[in-house]
Parts: structure tokens; sequence; C-alpha cells
């Protein structure tokens, strides 16, 4: 019996559903007051806590949506200061906010220009007007550069990795990003500038809250600075190390102008009073890096700012806010006690217990404030354990960009290498067949420098014939100078004999005389002969010179001749490698459009009335689809080979050819096996057709351009063929699949596991016994026992029937042998063999629960619709026997008594059940005598309104039965007014106490051991039978 303690799921939700509501509201309440406190016209800094109020709104809601909501009806234009405290709001959300907070944002970028451009027009009293429209700018800015590089988050906390993937490996692109960096840094230094000037220029100060609030934002961008910094190092240094130094004059004077302005900015915030407590700011070095030098990249240290996490000590008598999601577990609401109130007029345990958990409560929150602070010191600790490990890693960082720098050099140096050595070889390659002609020439030249060597011999033997020639001659003239001074000598005596003797020695003076006028001749024809002989010589050495000239020149010229050649042969070899292509590719062309002209034909054929008289058998569409198949592999392997070899498409030529026939014959004769089959198969059957026909189009689509050829992929139509391959089983006929001689050997295998399953579920229910026997006492024994009990007689009954010789008194009944009894009645056996594994299944998975209900973790109806379900597998047998047993048999008879004997154990098992079921569950007493009449009334509408809940629920799950049966039946392939007609048979009376549920439960999973059997075909009979108590 119910109690109204029993809650119903829909009071439960509705309850979720107003808590929900109330937790949205109190969250849009939160947001509001927090937006309305942070941002107004006061002259105040923002506070903290707000704006952590508001930054953890966006992170629940996983965007800025509801900010935005409301800060879009601020008047900004009503005030300078307002408009300068929602800009330092929006830069703490899109630091600090959600992801998802910079597209929001970005909706808005035109309201935020807008703001920007009415007071950079107007001029107020408090000097907010200008800072407005550089806030305003700086934001801008910020939108467009994160929403262009969407790696680097609007807190700019990137590491270097993503910097690097960020610019990429184009120099063009880094470049550009360099440029967006320094142009961004403009705009924060523009800012802070202008902030600092107008406190300088007035006599505000640090301390006092005009000038805090002016103060305020620059927080946030000195955290964007120090990274901006950093960026622009990095990536600086990476384009020096690409482009030429010239090139980047004009980036390394814009980057020193930054770095003195921010340097100087640094310094100045440094110095005031109202920024030590909130953040530590980082110190540049006294001069900036030196970009020329690419080691100075190791130099570089990465500014850290720290902001401490203090607590605000004032104003802490605001509530505070609760936690944005409540994950604590609400007590459970007892429905009687809300209604009526508590008894004993209010008054219960429950009060002291509260005033005693508070009490707990105040003492953790102490204990919670002391680890909290602990926690504080630890914090502090450990980051400056991480500034410290942060700098190591940057060190690390700057040499692994040295090593990279100095790996691209190298492998510059070694591409450089290879190329040279490339040429080289094609150099070398060029000219081996010149060298082979220069040998030959090389042999000729040999010959001719062996003649110019006898020539020079020959040259050289004339000159030293020529030097004693002149040897010879210097010594005649000598002689002759001798003979003219003999003769003067001889004169002179002449003159004397003549004056001694006149006539005495006259006749022997001029006999000497003529010898020697004769050796002075003969000695001139000597020496003219010589020097005719040397100039012949030197005339034949010229010959063989001018000769030997003009034979170099020659060979030079056939050299220049037959490379000139050889170029010639290359490029016409080139010119027909590119034709040869071209008219494969010609010919590759062709053979798609004849392709694609097939599969369109057959297409055209689907839709076409004269095709729809034809027919064809699953059978013959699996062949084709396996042919389909092949083909494909085939295409693949042709395109991967011509893909590799663009002057052979022989292959895929082939390939194309068979796969288009194939396919067309696939598509024509799904479409004819789609006129024979049911609706629903018909409709899937043409689907797939038409899908293989489009991908197969696409596929040769893509064979058309040279641009797509390579991404061209013939296993993308393999899934079609599959699918229709694996689709067609369930339209073959499956009786078969198992062979008529192995029917008697599957009917034993199946009494023979039928009987293994119910001595093992036996076995199980006496374990369950024992072990619950040990676990529990008192009434949960009590009743275990009981329907341990039930179960276990209903198992031995119910293997005493599966072993009784009478149910298999039908085997030898008009057949010689028992295998042909089977075969000659294949779809009597068939449901024989469903009806044994039903038996089966049914005593498992009673075991299972049975197990659950005694370990309280099932339910006990599981184990009634067990019973049920084992009763009507037991009257199904029955049916199959009685079908080919003899009318008056009286072994039939005997049969029919152990079948009513195991309906009679199942309802005892559905009685046991039962009666433990009202002994286990609490039964309260309903007390209405402190209700009122509109309490009761109320009461009772929702009782109606559960009933009418209940009984639709009831309706809709028998509509749902009713739907298994259904498709029970249409699985099974055997209608009952079929299974009448076939067996002669009509359905068999009910015989067992069980409920209206014929067909298996459906939300249990069936074991291993006695799985249901696939359900035959429409040719084959199943004895699907309804059991009614």
């Amino acid at each position: 019996m119910n109690t109204i303690r029993q809650v119903p799921s829909r009071v439960k939700s509705r309850r979720s559903e107003t808590n929900l509501g109330a937790e949205r509201e109190h969250f849009d309440k939160q947001q509001l007051s927090s937006i309305s406190k942070a941002i107004n016209s006061t002259e105040t800094p923002v506070k903290e806590k707000h704006a952590r109020r508001i930054i953890l709104g966006t992170h629940r809601e996983k965007g800025a949506y509801t900010f935005w909501s409301y800060a879009i009806g601020l008047p900004l234009s009503s005030s300078t200061i307002l408009s300068w405290k929602f800009c330092h709001v929006l830069h703490k959300v899109l630091r600090d906010g959600h992801p998802n907070s910079l597209q929001d944002c970005m909706r808005y970028y035109s309201n935020i220009a807008e703001t920007g451009v009415l007071w950079g027009n107007l001029r107020d009293r408090h000097g907010y007007g200008q800072l407005v429209a550089l806030y305003t700018k700086l934001l801008c800015s910020k939108l467009e550069f994160h929403t262009k590089h969407p790696d680097i988050p609007p807190n700019l906390e990137a590491t270097d990795e993503v910097l690097e993937r960020t610019a990429g490996t184009d120099i063009n692109n880094v470049f550009q990003l360099t440029v967006e960096v320094f142009d961004y840094m403009d705009v924060e230094l523009r800012l802070a500038e202008s902030v600092l000037r107008q406190l300088n220029t007035s006599i505000a100060i640090s301390t006092l809250t005009a000038g805090q609030c002016k103060l305020a934002p620059l927080i946030q961008v000195i955290q964007d600075c120090s990274h901006l910094y950093h960026y622009s190092v990095k990536l600086l240094f990476k384009l020096h190390a690409c482009l030429p130094a010239d090139t980047l004059q004009g980036h390394r004077e814009r980057f020193h102008d930054q770095f003195h302005s921010l340097k100087t900015f640094f310094n100045k915030a440094r110095d005031m009073q109202y920024f030590k407590r909130l953040i530590q700011i980082p110190r540049l070095p006294d001069s900036p890096p030196n970009f020329l030098r690419a080691s100075a990249l190791a130099e570089h240290v990465k500014p850290m700012v720290v902001i401490p996490d203090d607590e605000e000590p004032e104003e802490q008598e605001e509530d505070e806010p609760e936690p944005l999601i409540d994950v604590s577990e609400a007590p459970p609401v007892d429905i009687f006690d809300q209604a009526f109130g508590p008894p004993n007029n209010g008054f219960d345990d429950r009060d002291l217990q509260i005033e005693n958990l508070k009490k707990e409560i105040e003492l953790l929150r102490a204990e919670l404030e002391k680890i909290k602070a602990e926690a504080q010191r630890y914090i502090t600790q450990l980051k400056s354990q991480i500034n410290s490990l942060e700098a190591e890693l940057e060190e690390q960082r700057v040499q692994k960009q040295r090593a990279l720098v100095e790996n691209e050099q190298l492998r510059m140096e070694l591409e450089a290498t290879r190329s040279r050595n490339a040429e080289h070889e094609s150099i070398q390659s060029t000219f081996v067949e010149a060298e082979k002609r220069a040998q030959a020439t090389e042999l000729r030249y040999n010959k001719l420098k062996e003649k110019h060597a006898e020539l020079v011999a020959n040259h050289a033997e004339l000159l030293r014939k020529s030097a004693d020639t002149v040897k010879m001659l210097s010594a005649t003239q000598q002689t002759q100078e001798e003979v003219a001074r003999t003769k003067q000598q001889l004169a002179f005596e002449v003159e004397r004999v003549k004056q001694e003797s006149d006539m005495k020695t006259g006749e022997q003076m001029n006999t000497s005389m003529t010898s020697l006028q004769a050796e002075k001749e003969r000695l001139m024809r000597c020496v003219s002969e010589k020097e005719a002989e040397l100039s012949a010589l030197r005339q034949a050495a010229q010959v063989k010179e001018s000769s030997l000239v003009q034979e170099r020149e020659r060979s030079s010229k056939e050299l220049g001749e037959l490379q000139g050649k050889l170029k010639e042969k290359v490029s016409r070899e080139e010119l027909l490698q590119k034709k040869l292509l071209e008219e494969q590719f010609a010919l590759l062309q062709g053979t798609v459009a004849e392709a694609e002209m097939i599969i369109q034909d057959a297409v055209a054929k689907l839709d076409d009335p004269l095709h729809i008289r034809c027919t064809s058998s699953p059978d013959y569409l699996v062949s084709r689809a396996e042919a389909t198949l092949g083909s494909i592999d085939k295409v693949q392997e042709g395109h991967a080979h011509y893909l590799k070899n663009m002057g052979d498409a022989g292959a895929l030529l082939r390939a194309l050819a068979q796969f288009s026939h194939l396919t067309a014959d696939t598509i024509i004769n799904g479409s004819a096996t789609a006129h024979m089959a049911p609706t629903d198969h018909a409709d899937r059957l043409t689907e797939s057709c038409r899908g293989c026909a489009s991908q197969s189009l696409r596929f040769l689509e893509e064979l058309k351009s040279k641009a797509s050829l390579k991404r061209a992929d013939p296993a993308s139509i393999r899934y079609y063929p599959s699918f229709s391959f694996f689709f067609l089983q369930d339209l073959r006929p499956k009786g078969m699949d198992v062979g008529k001689d192995e029917l008697g050997d599957m009917v034993d295998k199946e009494m023979a596991a039928t009987s293994a399953a119910i001595e093992e579920a036996v076995r199980r229910i006496d374990e369950m016994m024992n072990q619950a026997r040990r676990d529990t006492e008192g009434v949960k024994l009590e009743v275990n026992e009981r329907i341990l009990n039930s179960c276990t007689d209903l198992m031995k009954v119910r293997w005493k029937f599966s072993n009784n010789d009478q149910l298999y008194s039908f085997r030898n009944i008009g057949a010689a042998t028992v295998k042909e009894f089977y075969a000659r009645n294949s779809r009597w056996t068939e449901g024989l063999i469903s009806a044994a594994k039903a038996v089966g299944w049914g005593a498992t998975q009673m075991v299972d629960s049975a197990d659950k209900v005694v370990l309280h973790t099932g339910k006990y109806e599981e184990l009634i619709v067990c019973s049920h379900e084992i009763a009507a597998s037991t009257a199904q047998l029955v049916a199959a026997s009685k079908v080919k047993a003899d009318r008056g048999s009286k072994k039939l008879s005997s049969l029919q008594q152990a079948s009513r004997h195991v309906n009679e154990m199942a309802a005892n098992v559905v009685a046991s059940t039962k009666t433990g079921q009202e002994q286990i569950e609490d039964k309260d007493t309903m007390d209405f005598s402190g209700m009122s009449l509109i309490k009761l009334k109320k009461e009772e509408m929702e009782s109606q309104v559960k009933v009418l809940e209940l009984e639709t629920m009831l309706e809709n799950e028998r509509l749902r039965l009713g739907e298994l049966r259904k498709k029970h039946y249409e699985i099974a392939g055997a209608p009952l007014e079929q299974l009448s007609q076939d067996n002669g048979l009509h359905a068999p009376s009910p015989t067992a106490p069980s409920s209206p549920k014929s067909s298996k439960p459906a939300l249990m999973k069936k074991p291993a051991l006695a799985q249901k059997p696939n359900l035959p075909p429409k040719n084959m009979v199943k004895f699907p039978l309804t059991c009614e108590s």
C-alpha cells in the first residue's frame, strides 16, 4: 500500500526545476548587483570583489551574455567616469573571464568604438574623455588581435611553442605578426603615458581615490605590456635569423622607442605607493637587446609580473557570494511534514542536531581560516620557486632556440651541398658521351703529338748542326782573318822579297794564294748548304705546328656539335614524354567518360517504368556485388600504379572498363531485386544503388582533373557494395544454412544443453540457499528459503520433464532412421530446436533473477516473469510433441501430466514470491485524521492524477508489449494463421497459470549458454504460445 511519504517523481522534478529557477534568479540578481557596484559614476577604483564576481559569472555561464545584457543598458554617454570604469571592467573580463567572452564582446565591437569616438570629441572637467577614447581604442585593438590569432589567449599568457605555431614558417606571416604586436604595444603605452601625464599635471597623487580611479586599469596594462615585450623580442630575433639587417632597420628603431617608453612607464609605476601592494613590476635591462648578434637571445630574460593574492579586508559586512554551483546534497524533504508541519509542535531532535552542527561549522571555519593562511604562505613560497624555475626554463628555451638556429643553418648548408652534388652528377652524366668522343680525339692528338715530338727532335738536331756550322763559320772567318793578316805579311814579304829578289820566289807565292783561295770557296759553299737546310727544317716545323692547331680547332668544333646534338636529343625526348603523358591522360579521360555514360544509363533504368517488370534473385545480386568489390580492388591497384608511372595507364583503363560494367550490372540487378523485396527492404536497396552510383560518378569526376587525380580514392566506393552484400543476407533464404543431415545432431545437442542448463540452475540455487542461510536471518531468511525451495522444486520437475522418454516418443514415427525423420520434417525440427533453446534460456534467467532477489538488487516481478516463461516454454515443447504423436497415445497423456506438474511448480514459485514480497515490504498505515477538508481534497486530486498517470503508463506498456509480440512474429516469419495452416493446428489452449506474456522478456540479456536461436524465415515453423492463468 502506498503512503503519502512516497513522493512521486514529478514532484521531485518540479522541485528541482524550482530550485534551478531560484538559483538562476539569485545569480542574475548577484550579477546585476556586482555590475552596478563596480560600474558607477563615483570617482573611486573598481573593487576587486565586484570584478571577481563578474568574472566568476562568465565562467559559470561559459560566456559574457549576462554581463552584456546588463552592461548594454548603462548610460555610458552621460558620464566619463562611468565609461572609464566600464572599460576597466571589460578589460578584466577579457583577460580573466571565460574564453567564450571574447566572441560575446566582439558582437558589441561597434558600441565600444562609438563610445570612444563620442568622448574623444568632447572634453570634461575630470579629464576622462581623452582617456576613455584611448581605452576604447585599446579594447578594440585587443579584440581584433585575439580574434585574428585565436591561439593566443586574451591574457597573453601563451608559451613560446604557441607563439612559434602562430607565427608559422612563412617569413611574411612573421613580419606581419611583428607589426601587429608593435601596434598592440603602442596603444597600451599611449594609454599609460596619458594617465601618468594627467596625474603629473594635476596635483592628484596615488593615495587619493581620484588618482586611484585612473591608475587602477594600469595594472592590466602592465600585465599586457610584459608579455608583448617578450613576444616582440622573440619575433625580432626570428626575423633577423631569416632577413638581412638593413631590411629590419625600421623594426629595430620602433622597438627601441617602445623599449625606452616601457622602461620609463615601469620605473614611474614602481615608485608609486598604489602599485606596491597590488603588483610586482619587473625590471627591464639597461639597454635593449642587440638583434644583430644571435647569441644575445640567450641573455634575454622574460619579464614576470606577480599579483599577490591578498583578500580585501574592508566592507565585510556585505553578503558573501554563494557558490556558483551547489554541489552539496539537499537533505530529503518530507512532504507530509512540509504540508502539515513537524510533529510535537515543531520541536524534535533535529533542532538539537542543527545547533550542534552550527557549532561544529564555526569550529571548522576557524580551522579553515588557519589552513587558508598556511596555504597562502605555501602559495607565496611556491610562486617564488615557480619564478626561479621559469627563469631556468626560459634559459633552456633560449639554448634550444640557439640550437634550432644552428641546426637550421647546418640543414641549409647540407641542402646546398646536396644540390651542388646533384648538379655535378647531372653535368657528369651529360659529358660522359662527350668524353668518349674526346678520347678518340685524344688518340689522334697523341699521334700528332708524337709527330710533333719527332719534328722537335729533328729541329733540335738541326739547331745543333747549325751551331756547329756557325762555329765552323766563325773558325773559317778567323782563318780568313789570319789569311788576311798572312796576306799582309806575305805582301810585306813579297815586297821585301821583290825587293830582295825580283823573281825568285814570285811563282811560289802565287801557288800558295791559289790554294788558299780554293779552300775559302769550299768553306763558303758548306756554310750556304747548312743555312739552306736549317731554313727548310724551320719551314717544316711551322707547317706541322699550323696543322696541329687546325686539328685542335676541328676537335673543339666537333665537341660543340656533339653537345648541341645531345641537348637536342634530350629536349626531343622530353617532348615525346610529355606527348605520351598527354595521350595517356586523354585515353583515361575517354575511358572515364565512357564509364560515366554506362553508370548513368544504369541509374536511368532505376526510374524507367519498363524496368519494373524485371526481377532478379538476391543470390545473383550478391555474386554481382562480390565481383564489383573485386573490380574496385583492381581499380585501386591501377590508380596507384598510374600515380607512380603516369606514362602507363593500361592497368587503370582495363580496371575502369571492368568496374563500370560490373557497377552498372550491380545497380540494374539491385533495382530488379528490389522489385521482389518488401517495401522497406526495397527502399533501402534502391537508395544503396543510388548511393553507389553517385559515389562512383564522384570518383570518376575526380579522375578528370590532374589536380584532383591524386586525392581520388576508389576505396570510398566499397561501402555501398559491401552494405548491399551484408544487407542482402537478410533477403536470402536461411533454411539452407544448416544441412538436413545436421538437424538430428542439433536436436540432440540442444536437448543436452537444456538438461545441462537446468542442472546448473539447480546447483546454483543450492549454493544461493547455503549463502542465504549464512548471511540472513529472521523474516528475510524465511522468505529467501521459501522462494529458493520453490525454484528448486520447479527446476527438478522441469529437469524430469526434459529427460522424460515420452518427450522423444515421436522420433521414429514414419521414418527408417532419426536423421531421415528430421530431414523429412525439417520445418517442424526447427521449431523443436527453438523451443528447446527457449527452455534453457528461461532456466538461466530464473537463476539470475533469484540471485538478484536474494541479494536485494533485483525485482520480484522478474522472478514471476521467468516462472511464466518456463511454463510457456514447457507448453511449447508439449505442443511440438503433440504434432507428431498419435492421437490415442498413452505417452502423450503422460507427457501432458508432467507438463501440468511443471505448471503447478511454476504457480508455487509465483505464490511464494508474492508472499515474500508482502512480508518484506513495509506496510504503513495511512492516517488522515489530522487533515482538513481542503487538504484531503487536494491529496485526493493528486492521487487521481497519479492514478491517471499510472493508467497511461500501463496502457502504453501494453501497446509496447503488443508491438513486441507483433515484431517477434514478424521476425520469426510465422504468424499464428500461417502456423495453423501449415501444421493443421490451432493455438494450444492455455495450460500454465501465467501472465499474458508470450514472448521473451526484452529487458534481460540472454546468457551465452542458452542463447535464443536465429529465428527461421517464412518457410520454417516456430511455436509461439500464449500461456494465461
